[in-house]
């Protein structure tokens, strides 16, 4: 890849951030449909029952149902080939129902790390992972104890 579609395709990783802090669901909607290969793969444990570009809307829908202030800071942004690398911090306060907790009015700040493979300059392909355990964590969830690693290797 050319140094000017690596910029192209980090630029296009930024937009996409861009318009989900912007809270407009029809601007978000807009942004993938100009971006975003219809027919998506998308790896990643998602509460919607698409597929393709349509679960990537879906779950932004959902994130700004429970998280109406949802504000995505981009930390870390590598590129390399056909694919960019972004590390994001999350921050929103919990107004909506999530993973069967009602809402808390409690502030989130958690992690998530996605992968974007390109396309002829558009996203075709999402791997993400994201910090849902210290999600649950501030929002008060009953969580199963975690057992400290032993010294002794045991």
């Amino acid at each position: 890849m050319s140094p000017a579609t690596t910029a192209s395709n980090k630029a296009t990783f930024r937009r996409l951030h861009d318009a989900m802090n912007t809270g407009d669901v029809d601007l978000i909607s807009k942004t993938i449909d100009e971006v975003v290969e219809p027919d998506l793969v998308f790896h990643a444990p998602v509460p919607v029952r698409a597929n393709g570009v349509e679960a990537l809307k879906q779950v932004m829908a959902v994130l700004l149902r429970v998280y109406p202030d949802l504000h995505l800071v981009v930390e870390d942004l590598i590129a390399e080939a056909d694919k960019v690398v972004g590390r994001t911090t999350v921050t929103g306060t919990h107004r909506g129902e999530s993973m069967g907790i009602q809402p808390t009015g409690k502030s989130v700040k958690y992690n998530e790390i996605f992968i974007f493979r390109f396309v002829n300059g558009h996203v075709a392909e999402i791997w993400g992972v994201v910090d849902v355990f210290s999600q649950l964590q501030q929002l008060g969830a009953s969580l199963p104890a975690t057992r400290a690693p032993s010294r002794t290797g045991a």
